[in-house]
């Protein structure tokens, strides 16, 4: 099965990840896992004037401080993973990747707020569910 994993760093991630550590049925040979984290793009106008190499480690930087704890994790666990980071709003990001990469499943942890707050904060996770045509499991 084509998984993959949408991780941010946050205490929801360490959640999800856990449940996956706990869950033998998911730990195996027959999983293929892709992480995805997605870096806020850097205003155009501040982009504009920043050399592109400068830009693209920014962004480097950026998602391996998500990574690195996930790489040990996925190494202790002796799971295998690819890990991409893209740049963009993360719910069209996960949504889009889901669907192009053509993933099985879509795991990402979420807060778990109610429907009132969703609809005055929005969500991440209820975005990419409005948007994706990938089973999702969420991880409160």
């Amino acid at each position: 099965m084509k998984i993959l994993v949408a991780v941010d760093g946050s205490p929801y991630t360490k959640r999800m990840l856990a449940y996956l550590a706990a869950h033998d049925e998911w730990l195996g040979p027959t999983q293929q896992y892709t992480l995805i984290h997605t870096v806020p793009a850097v205003p155009p106008r501040a982009a504009a004037v920043l050399d592109r190499d400068v830009l693209k480690s920014y962004y480097e930087e950026e998602a391996e401080k998500v990574f690195r704890p996930i790489r040990a994790f996925f190494k202790k666990q002796g799971i295998e993973a690819t890990f991409v980071y893209k740049v963009g709003h993360a719910a069209d990001t996960i949504a889009a990747m889901a669907e192009k990469g053509r993933f099985d499943l879509l795991m990402m942890g979420s807060h778990g707020h109610g429907t009132i707050a969703n609809l005055v904060m929005g969500s991440v996770a209820t975005k990419v569910l409005a948007h994706c045509k990938t089973p999702v499991l969420l991880v409160r």
